[in-house]
């Protein structure tokens, strides 16, 4: 897989580096998710489980999930709520679901979960620096049973973590977090 050359440091991509909720159009490169889906799997990952499953999603599947999301949308908040819903999300270029393995031991499970969304973070910083932009969500829609079908995944060995929008933003938005002394406890 071709290197893509950095543009930023670490510290600048992870600070600068937003949710997008407007892209433009066009769908990036394949392999430019690829290189980024490299790049997660290099996330720690407890006893080197590699726990996490990606899935790029078609044009096919793409509609499957708009649809699904419209009718979870359309039962709970009427039709128009639905359709806002699907133009909406019929706008996003690209999707790509992240699930990780499911495991009987409670802290294995744990440990898988929280080593999956390591790697989500290194694919979304990754795609961030070369100009593709994300946003993670955890709606309805991939709680639902049906979502398990359209990705073709057993919901008895894998759980998803996440569906994530990807493309060119359109716009970025601003953002400010906390100043580290308020989140910092000095324990003797």
């Amino acid at each position: 897989m071709q290197d893509i050359v950095r543009s930023q440091s670490i510290a600048e991509v992870i600070r600068n580096r937003r949710s997008i909720d407007s892209f433009r159009p066009e769908l990036p490169p394949r392999e430019n998710i690829l290189a980024a889906i490299d790049s997660a799997r290099w996330a720690p990952n407890h006893r080197l489980t590699e726990p996490w499953h990606f899935y790029l999603c078609g044009p096919e599947t793409r509609r499957a999930i708009i649809d699904l999301n419209a009718e979870i949308t359309r039962a709970k908040s009427g039709d128009e709520a639905a359709e806002r819903k699907r133009e909406r999300w019929s706008r996003m270029p690209g999707f790509l679901v992240v699930t990780c393995d499911l495991d009987p031991n409670p802290l294995y499970e744990r440990e898988n979960y929280a080593a999956t969304c390591c790697a989500v973070q290194n694919l979304m910083l990754h795609l961030w620096d070369m100009g593709i932009g994300t946003k993670w969500t955890t709606g309805d829609v991939t709680r639902d049973s049906r979502f398990y079908d359209l990705i073709w995944v057993d919901p008895l060995q894998e759980v998803v973590v996440g569906l994530l929008w990807y493309g060119y933003p359109a716009e970025t938005p601003d953002s400010t977090r906390r100043p580290v002394e308020a989140i910092v406890t000095d324990l003797p």
